[in-house]
């Protein structure tokens, strides 16, 4: 009976001494060599629908996207070698088939060449990604640059009202040949900024304030004021620029974020009241955004009076078409949707061409890249890597709603670009920038902690 004693009450023995976190850079190379071989297949279907055989340059593109692919497991193979290895894999698959689909598009458009400029930027991209993951060691060091970064981010924003408007929304800048949307990076300074200014306040935040109903508290205005000020000043100048989509991007990102420090499911109610109100009164109010509700309304109502489909309603077609497995690509229609086929309704020509199986495929990568994000962001342990993951991740998981959920009807259109799938070379090289931040925490998430596992040992 000691005996049984003393063996149930003896300390569980420590982990051998050669047990590690595996890395998983073997996994990563071996999902980036099927990421690109898949894309390669793409380009090549896509150039034998064309014209019946195989395009010339075919190797010169399967070289230049395996090179890129290359590159960037390199950088993580050497800067954050305990990285999550699903990352960039699906970055690089998503902007593959975005290749891809606008290759399709430039195809079916003569004197558009949408696939280079869109191929330029990604090689920007991922040169940027390399530069990220290589030259930030520790995501902590971001967090003295707060006000730097809404600074700069406010800035960005302004910008663009000196430009004239672009189809109805002064959101870009256009300088010698050169489109620029500023905007797309002032996404990634405010999330930095929402962090770091909710990590140093967040016991204020979450124990402080008067109850005014059940659990939900008002918070004091010295808490709250600051950040309510900074995201209010942002929504006002994008609601001047008639940039709705980022509006309703960056009041999305400033909920889940105050949800995540707080805790307290208070906030995700008065977000989607407070949304629904904007939604309304904007709506209303303003006829650019006005018009698209009435088209949201009723998709077919050009047809009925003889103008013939209107974007969404050939978005819907195009879906329609598709059924099941797709029409192939290169056999669509989804060109018919106009100008904004390679950037707003990009997804209509991938449901049609693709078929409801490609498109479920399409979103499961990107379901499966935010909760990647916001796996890396519950695995660490500082305030502000977890609410920076968190942001990071929710940034993408928002502009996949608002855009897929306009181009089917759920939704009215916003106008946003789809992460990696859409033409758009700010967008593009943002989104690589985000994938490289969510690569450094998850690196930093993974890493195992000699000193804590010693302890844990001892003890």
């Amino acid at each position: 009976m000691t005996a049984l004693t003393a063996r149930v009450t003896e300390p569980a023995p420590p982990p051998p001494p050669d047990a590690r976190t595996p890395k998983g850079r073997g996994i990563e190379l071996t999902l980036l060599a099927g990421a690109v071989l898949i894309s390669v297949l793409g380009h090549l279907y896509v150039g034998l629908a064309d014209t019946g055989h195989l395009p010339r340059p075919g190797g010169r593109y399967a070289g230049g996207l395996a090179a890129a692919a290359l590159l960037a497991h390199l950088a993580v193979r050497f800067r954050a070698s305990y990285a999550d290895p699903l990352l960039l894999p699906i970055a690089v698959l998503l902007n593959g088939l975005g290749l891809v689909l606008i290759q399709r598009l430039d195809l079916a458009t003569p004197g558009e060449s949408g696939a280079g400029d869109q191929l330029r930027w990604s090689a920007l991209g991922v040169v940027l990604f390399v530069l990220v993951v290589a030259g930030l060691r520790d995501h902590r060091a971001l967090q003295k640059y707060a006000y730097l970064s809404v600074a700069a981010a406010l800035a960005l924003m302004l910008v663009p009202v000196l430009f004239p408007a672009v189809n109805g929304a002064h959101i870009w800048i256009r300088f010698a040949g050169l489109s620029f949307q500023p905007g797309e990076f002032a996404k990634i300074l405010l999330a930095v900024f929402f962090a770091a200014y909710l990590a140093a306040n967040r016991t204020a935040l979450a124990l402080t304030g008067r109850r005014i109903f059940w659990k939900l508290r008002l918070l004091p205005g010295r808490v709250l004021g600051p950040i309510l000020a900074i995201w209010l000043l942002s929504v006002g100048v994008l609601v001047l620029e008639r940039d709705l989509g980022t509006s309703l991007l960056f009041f999305g990102l400033f909920v889940i974020m105050l949800f995540t420090a707080t805790g307290r499911i208070g906030w995700i109610a008065i977000g989607l009241v407070l949304a629904a109100l904007g939604a309304y009164a904007v709506g209303t109010l303003e006829p650019h955004v006005h018009g698209r509700v009435d088209d949201w309304l009723n998709p077919f109502a050009s047809i009925e009076r003889g103008e013939g489909p209107g974007q969404l309603a050939q978005s819907l077609f195009s879906f329609a078409a598709g059924g099941l497995l797709g029409a192939g690509l290169g056999h669509g229609q989804s060109f018919l949707i106009g100008f904004a086929a390679k950037s707003d309704f990009v997804l209509a020509t991938a449901g049609e061409e693709l078929g409801l199986v490609g498109l479920t495929a399409i979103l499961l990568l990107y379901g499966l890249l935010v909760s990647r994000g916001f796996r890396a962001g519950l695995a660490l342990r500082d305030p502000f890597g977890r609410l920076l993951a968190t942001g990071l991740a929710s940034i993408i998981a928002l502009q996949v709603f608002v855009i897929a959920g306009g181009v089917t009807g759920l939704i009215p259109l916003t106008g946003m670009a789809m992460p990696f799938l859409a033409q758009g070379g700010s967008s593009v090289v943002t989104n690589w920038i985000i994938v490289a931040l969510l690569v450094r925490l998850s690196d930093n998430a993974r890493r195992p902690r000699p000193a804590e596992s010693a302890g844990e040992g001892a003890g």
